[in-house]
């Protein structure tokens, strides 16, 4: 049975990094997966009134009215405990017949490639040296925190890099990032939700 997953995503880099985490994760549990493009919505407008609700109804859409819908975005400085469920009770009135997630990165999605660095020492112009910091998700600035690990004239670019990290990023490492290991619980639920 294939699993249909319609994702929201923020930025750039996540229309093509979120799918690669989405079939990395179903991989791991046994699961076909098939994830349409994406649906960018900047996070000020999903803040908006109607615009959750929108590409919420435009994911059911394409995922045939079956499946499971994620919404994955940054939390910047808001608190994620706060925001994410506010955003998921909005979801489920938009389309409570679907099963629904709502991940914030605490944050920025990169710091949980900061969580699982040891995993990325020598890749994309990452250094072999390369170790995760104390506590990756109070870093603000995840993305300036790899550029500046770079080698001069390589610098992170959320569009090139991203996806190309996803792929490789050690799972079980990046869950000490605890907003990473709910991003993983709840793409698990989804996945299995709607073969019950």
């Amino acid at each position: 049975m294939t699993v249909r997953i319609g994702c929201i995503v923020e930025g750039h880099g996540e229309v093509r990094a979120a799918p690669v985490l989405i079939r990395r994760i179903a991989r791991g549990v046994g699961v076909q997966v098939d994830i349409p493009h994406p649906i960018r919505v900047p996070g000020s407008r999903l803040a908006q009134q109607g615009e959750l609700e929108r590409a919420i109804e435009l994911a059911a859409r394409m995922i045939g009215g079956r499946g499971a819908i994620l919404v994955l975005r940054d939390s910047e400085d808001d608190c994620p405990a706060e925001l994410a469920p506010q955003l998921l009770a909005r979801a489920a009135r938009a389309r409570g017949d679907l099963p629904v997630a709502v991940v914030l990165a605490t944050r920025e999605f990169e710091a949980w490639f900061l969580a699982a660095a040891e995993s990325l020492r020598g890749r994309r112009g990452l250094p072999q040296s390369l170790a995760a910091p104390p506590d990756p998700e109070a870093i603000r600035g995840a993305k300036e925190w790899l550029r500046s690990r770079m080698p001069a004239g390589r610098k992170y670019v959320e569009t090139e890099d991203q996806a190309a990290l996803t792929e490789i990023l050690d799972l079980d490492l990046a869950r000490r990032a605890p907003s990473f290991d709910k991003c993983y619980r709840e793409i698990t639920r989804l996945l299995t939700a709607p073969r019950r």
